[in-house]
């Protein structure tokens, strides 16, 4: 019942909300006399709220498919330097807007492994814009941080920003779905509310882990760690969760996401 869900809904609503934005500057029998720049600021005004609905569409139909076991991943060979790249260059106009640097740290050797990188990238997406969101723009030399690292086993890349940080236990609900730190904010900014959640089911697709830390005031540190290779399990993490200018300082005492069982 939920594939079938999945595919009536993701097939019925591909334009009405095109068509919506047409009616709600048509409808009016007093905006038939408006001026073009006067319809096309009506439209402008209801774009906005018919993206956010679109986004919450394609979020809600993408939980379903986790929900009835239909989504599937593609591996393949991929540089994940790469992948960071390219999110941290997409997310560069909400940077500058927001005052907010990304350095990415990358190691010497290229960070391979066998994964799905459309969904990788829609994990990494959603840690980098949460991270530059979060990101306290007055001070410029606390810039959001993306660190990549492998071993033999295992590939794991951190957003680390210095923003509000996370209060205790926070950092277990992040992925709820729905769930936010400040409610208020969903009426400003931010997305569905589900982006964390899709992520996290995106990183146990692959078999893979996603995980947080954070502390009031002291910033957050988010961590993927997937298998280098598809299939093979995990036991360990090449990069700390705790990020290691705070592991000198009560900072460690932050809110921690509970480690994977078997994790080292």
């Amino acid at each position: 019942m939920q594939r079938r869900f999945v595919s009536d809904v993701s097939h019925e609503p591909t334009h009405p909300a095109d068509d919506g934005a047409d009616g709600v500057v048509r409808a009016p029998r007093r905006a038939r006399g408006l001026r073009p720049r006067h319809r096309a600021g009506r439209r402008a005004c209801c774009r906005p709220s018919l993206d956010r609905f679109e986004n919450l569409l394609v979020d809600l139909l993408e939980i379903s498919r986790f929900d009835a076991g239909a989504a599937v991943l593609a591996p393949e060979d991929v540089d994940l330097g790469e992948v960071v790249e390219r999110v941290v260059a997409a997310a560069q106009p909400l940077a500058d807007q927001r005052g907010v640097r990304v350095v990415v740290e990358h190691p010497a050797q290229d960070v391979r492994a066998e994964v799905d990188s459309r969904r990788v990238e829609r994990i990494l997406r959603n840690l980098v814009t949460n991270a530059i969101d979060h990101a306290l723009a007055d001070d410029p030399t606390e810039a959001v941080l993306v660190r990549l690292a492998s071993d033999e086993e295992a590939v794991a890349i951190t957003v680390r920003d210095h923003g509000v940080g996370l209060a205790p236990g926070e950092a277990a609900m992040v992925f709820n779905r729905f769930w936010r730190s400040d409610p208020a904010r969903a009426r400003v900014s931010g997305g569905t509310g589900l982006g964390l959640a899709i992520a996290q089911e995106d990183a146990h697709l692959h078999g893979g882990w996603l995980q947080a830390w954070g502390r009031s005031g002291q910033g957050a540190q988010f961590r993927l760690t997937l298998p280098r290779r598809a299939g093979v399990g995990l036991r360990h993490s090449p990069l700390p969760l705790i990020p290691e200018d705070a592991v000198s300082s009560d900072a460690a005492l932050g809110a921690v996401v509970p480690a994977p069982e078997g994790e080292r």
